[in-house]
């Protein structure tokens, strides 16, 4: 019985998103992008109210929320000179605030675009 338990705990925890894994090993192999890219490298600072931005853009290749979009969120949350990342599945979209002094838009896509080596996630106009 426990056998079976198992295995059905395995096989739901396989299928619940079918990028999961992918989205696991991409942790693991994009860890080493370069702090200029993802400015990982450098402790959080506080924001000055005059220096926070806002940016919104369209992100595709997501296929659930748990293995993808909770992924893009915490790279970009990750990410100093962030005040704060919000990433919907449902609408294919990211917010993110930030401190317009340390980081541009144009950093914040291309972190989403490196993850998994640019094979996943695009950042779209």
């Amino acid at each position: 019985m426990k056998k079976y338990i198992f295995l059905a705990f395995a096989t739901l925890s396989l299928v619940a998103c079918n990028e999961k894994t992918d989205a696991e090993t991409v942790v693991a192999e994009s860890a080493e992008v370069s702090a200029t890219t993802t400015n990982l490298a450098q402790p959080k600072t506080e924001i000055v109210a005059e220096n926070l931005a806002t940016s919104e853009f369209k992100i595709e290749g997501m296929t659930c929320q748990m293995g993808c979009a909770n992924l893009i969120q915490d790279k970009l949350q990750a990410l100093n000179g962030v005040a704060n990342a919000t990433v919907s599945f449902d609408e294919a979209k990211a917010t993110v605030s930030y401190d317009k002094t340390v980081l541009t838009e144009d950093a914040l896509k291309n972190t989403v675009n490196t993850i998994a080596d640019g094979k996943l996630y695009k950042v779209v106009e």
